[in-house]
């Protein structure tokens, strides 16, 4: 609007405020918008409203494609402030009386979208990621598993990638959000390889160090809610019995015919021989006991440590994303209030 001195008229004598007059007739300033990034496509208008009083109004349409800076850290429960400034070329806001201002849009985004095939998605990978905790690790479907969730969560994120802002001041938190699924889901797929590793590998493991051995088969053991099973007793009953398989009875005289000092010579290389013999297969029972406590260390050190690294799994996952969603919010009321 802008207003023409001497331009005016008696409303009672004339009958009307306000008249309409073609855009050639009356004279119009150059009114032009700063942030414009192309041609107005609009359709043009060729009309503007004069009141009585010499005040001109122009209800110049505009198709505004223009640049706005935007702050998308809280996408997609975002406002953005787009600022449109208008001015002229040949005149400034002192000359003609022109009434030039600043526009401020403001714009929400609606983030139902976003939230329905980007969050709740990747919540359930997530979840699903934490539940195969509950597979055997020493199985190899666990592995397996997890590797199939990473390249399912991969292949996601590519489609879904035209749903992002390309574009912005800063790096959105959402995409924080997602390399934070994947970076647990990897760390997880890491933690079943190093177990699996123990747990199938344990027999050629050295024995379990015993600062190793106190600190997570007696405290984390008991943290993580876990008991070791001992099968000690089941090695002294085995190696008693072979100690007791090992006494022979010398056959008495008088059931032994020939003389008896070629009877008892007999028995004597016979017995040596036994001896020999039994000796030998005492030394492989204990050695094959020893390496089964040795492996039975191992495997308990891999529940353990498995159980261990999926209670702070779990943690982590609360800590982090409880996080993530008290930003969005705060940051989200934040945007509300201004």
């Amino acid at each position: 609007m802008w207003q023409i001195e001497g331009l005016s008229w008696d409303p009672a004598e004339c009958g009307t405020k306000k008249i309409s007059l073609p855009r050639e007739k009356i004279w119009v300033p150059d009114i032009v918008i700063n942030e414009f990034m192309d041609e107005n496509r609009a359709p043009e208008t060729y009309y503007v409203y004069v009141t009585s009083t010499g005040l001109v109004l122009d209800g110049w349409p505009s198709h505004v494609i223009s640049s706005c800076k935007l702050d998308i850290y809280t996408f997609p429960f975002d406002f953005q402030n787009c600022s449109y400034t208008f001015n002229s070329y040949k005149h400034s806001r002192d000359v003609g009386n022109i009434r030039l201002f600043n526009h401020c849009i403001v714009l929400r985004r609606r983030a139902t979208l976003y939230v329905a095939n980007l969050l709740i998605p990747s919540s359930f990978l997530l979840s699903l990621d934490l539940f195969s905790f509950l597979l055997p690790p020493q199985s190899m479907d666990r592995a397996s598993f997890k590797m199939t969730l990473i390249l399912g969560y991969t292949v996601f994120l590519l489609l879904m990638n035209d749903l992002l802002p390309v574009t912005g001041n800063n790096l959105p938190l959402i995409n924080v959000f997602f390399s934070l699924c994947l970076a647990l889901m990897v760390a997880s797929l890491l933690e079943t390889i190093l177990i699996t590793n123990v747990l199938c590998g344990s027999r050629d493991f050295p024995p379990l160090p015993k600062w190793l051995r106190i600190l997570v088969l007696k405290y984390l053991a008991r943290l993580a809610c876990m008991k070791k099973s001992s099968n000690r007793s089941e090695s002294t009953f085995y190696k008693n019995s072979m100690t007791d398989n090992a006494m022979i009875d010398i056959p008495k005289e008088e059931l032994v015919g020939g003389s008896p000092v070629r009877v008892w010579g007999q028995c004597l290389d016979e017995m040596k021989k036994m001896s020999q013999d039994l000796l030998a297969i005492r030394h492989q029972v204990e050695e094959h006991f020893n390496n089964d406590n040795r492996t039975d260390d191992w495997i308990m050190f891999g529940q353990v440590i498995d159980r261990v690294l999926f209670i702070m799994y779990i943690i982590f996952i609360i800590v982090s994303l409880s996080t993530i969603m008290v930003l969005w919010l705060h940051l989200y009321s934040l945007d509300k209030r201004s």
